[in-house]
């Protein structure tokens, strides 16, 4: 053959891969952009490879050689994302639902090995019904493929998972074992069973969206990380997480110049942090006014609400951040905010990513429902994951630090590298009156009972709601004046990024899962 008949075969092929105009036309429709579209958003213009662009499927069962095609359903490379290497996969639902089958699982668990050994995030884009039925246990065999390089790949490369349709059965594990999950408002749903399945069993009737839209794994699950309004607001913050994440773990997340001073002082901290510490406020207000200005960017917003966690950056360097919410709960820490704490520790302690909390808690939610589904073991989780962190650890004590919750967040014997407070926090095994009711349980049950109980109230107030007494043990390095905030945690910081600290050789530690 020559050189122009190899050519033509190959420019024929390169035809064969282009989607169909009415298959296009119907992925709109549904409000979704194409794998190609996805990829052309999230990359940099004119960075993209394609690789295994040719692969089709293999099996001859349920004539599904004829409607075998070249991509298999999913397009894997890679590219750029603002000029740093990624790899990507984008599923195809236009050919087969972009079921899961042999050839396609094995494309997708090939970029992801790539990805491993060059070291750089990897990206996947779902739109998939699941697996393909056709191609039984060898299709399953694949998503299993899929699973151990989601694993050996997690807390070395950053995974990023973006679900924009449909995501079912074998399908939703993936995202689930990645270190950030994105779902879009009223596009894209993921779920084990489907409604049909669920019915038939349980008789219990769900649609689609409320088994598991975006706002039901946003809020009440936990799955979704980030929920978007559409595919364009879902790829963009895709961008902007990278900005916060290294492309391995040897390496650190860039420095950015935010145009903010370091010397800035908090002059309104004492305008938004009441001094009773009955009374509430949003400590994103805190967490904005301290950081490099619009550099937060919340993680799990709607999720546990009763603590904040997110990325930020302090004097251009990435800090993640752990803060008590006192408007939700009293900043109380629960089951679902354990699990939300513990996640992201561990994620930002794999990348090399310094925390920083923002304290005022009470202590751990109590109640039935709480120890029945095992606060303790969740509880245990964020013990776990500060313990075992390695990154630079600094606590800041703004109103209360009681019990469990004191020793969880601030604790020096916890590991917690430089502890800091203001005038007002307190810091104790748990609130004055709360003490009181036991310390003088009988004193209160005589005839003088409330005077004594207001006397004794603020006897103990005096003598241990304050910062000095743990600041005397050197368990509090520095109490500061709350408009300082800013200039002592960046100094904290910059004497922090050199630390180094082991821990004991061992295979891996037991999380209390």
């Amino acid at each position: 053959m020559t050189i122009n008949g190899h050519m033509k075969e190959f420019n024929k092929k390169k035809e064969e891969i282009e989607l169909d105009k009415e298959l296009v036309k119907k992925q709109h429709e549904k409000g979704k952009l194409t794998a190609e579209e996805r990829l052309a958003l999230l990359l940099d213009e004119g960075s993209f490879t394609e690789i295994d662009e040719f692969v089709e499927l293999k099996s001859h069962d349920f004539e599904l050689q004829k409607k075998k095609k070249a991509r298999d359903g999913v397009i894997i490379g890679y590219g750029k994302v603002n000029k740093r290497p990624v790899c990507v996969y984008a599923q195809d639902f236009t050919f087969m639902g972009g079921s899961m089958g042999e050839m396609h699982n094995r494309k997708i668990a090939k970029v992801m090995d790539f990805a491993l050994k060059i070291g750089c995030p990897v990206i996947g884009l779902f739109d998939s019904g699941g697996a393909r039925i056709q191609e039984g246990i060898n299709g399953l065999d694949g998503g299993g493929h899929i699973f151990k390089m989601n694993t050996h790949c997690s807390g070395v490369i950053p995974q990023i998972s973006a679900i924009l349709g449909p995501c079912a059965g074998i399908a939703v594990y993936s995202p689930a074992l990645t270190d950030f999950v994105f779902m879009v408002d009223k596009v894209s749903y993921m779920f084990i069973t489907g409604p049909d399945v669920i019915k038939s069993v349980t008789g219990e009737k769900v649609d689609f969206m409320d088994l598991g839209g975006a706002n039901i794994h946003g809020k009440k699950s936990g799955v979704a990380n980030f929920v978007a309004g559409s595919e364009k607001e879902c790829i963009l913050k895709i961008k902007k997480l990278l900005t916060y994440l290294p492309q391995n773990n040897l390496d650190s997340p860039m420095s950015i110049d935010m145009g903010d001073s370091k010397k800035r002082m908090n002059n309104s901290l004492n305008d938004i942090v009441p001094t009773d510490p009955k009374k509430s406020y949003d400590v994103k207000d805190v967490i904005t006014e301290v950081v490099d200005k619009n550099s937060f960017f919340e993680v799990h917003a709607e999720y546990a609400q009763n603590c904040v966690v997110g990325f930020a950056r302090l004097n251009n360097t990435v800090i993640g951040i752990m803060a008590n919410q006192p408007k939700i709960l009293a900043g109380c820490l629960d089951i679902n905010s354990s699990d939300k704490i513990a996640k992201f520790v561990r994620t930002c302690d794999a990348f090399n990513i310094p925390l920083i909390n923002f304290v005022d808690v009470t202590g751990f939610l109590p109640g039935t429902d709480q120890e029945y589904n095992g606060i303790i073991r969740h509880g245990a989780k964020i013990l776990y994951a500060y313990s075992e962190a390695t990154v630079p650890k600094i606590s800041l004590v703004m109103r209360k630090a009681y019990g469990g919750a004191y020793i969880a967040l601030v604790s020096k014997e916890m590991g917690y590298d430089y502890v800091l407070s203001w005038p007002m926090a307190e810091i104790a095994v748990m609130g004055s009156e709360q003490a009181v009711n036991i310390l003088f349980r009988k004193e209160i049950s005589s005839a003088k009972g409330d005077k004594i109980k207001k006397e004794k109230i603020n006897e103990f107030s005096s003598k241990f709601m304050n910062p000095y007494v743990a600041a005397k043990e050197g368990k509090i390095d520095k109490v500061i004046d709350p408009k300082e905030t800013r200039v002592h945690l960046i100094n904290a910081l910059e004497m922090l990024l050199s630390k180094r600290e082991k821990r004991p050789s061992k295979k891996h530690g037991n999380i209390p899962l």
